[in-house]
């Protein structure tokens, strides 16, 4: 079982995205543009993101994790994520919200991710 598809009592621990709305592939795309000072790979493919859900209004709200929650840029790095999805045509408005529940966990990463800091 993947962490996206883990529950606690039938609620999913990370809520689906919303991948059907035009905007989706440019906020991605935009939060692959941002990454983790101390690893070397985006935080999109580090699997940082949790959720990106769009309303037909345009506004964004992201709900993302760090590495470790004593991660130097945790301040920050919100303020990157909504820089850089905010510059997106269409996009009206960004919230990015931190969380740590669930952990974030190397299994995260996707396989570009994987790849390219040596663990396939």
């Amino acid at each position: 079982m993947s962490f996206s598809e883990a529950r606690i009592e039938g609620t999913p621990l990370i809520a689906p995205s919303t991948i059907d709305h035009p905007l989706y592939d440019s906020v991605v795309e935009a939060c692959r543009t941002v990454f983790d000072p101390e690893i070397p790979v985006n935080i999109f493919d580090l699997g940082l993101v949790y959720t990106v859900q769009i309303d037909a209004e345009g506004a964004v709200d992201i709900v993302m994790t760090l590495t470790a929650p004593g991660c130097p840029v945790a301040g920050e790095m919100p303020g990157w994520v909504a820089d850089a999805v905010g510059a997106i045509p269409g996009v009206k408005q960004v919230d990015v919200q931190m969380t740590f529940e669930p952990q974030w966990g190397m299994e995260m990463m996707s396989d570009e991710a994987r790849l390219e800091l040596g663990f396939m």
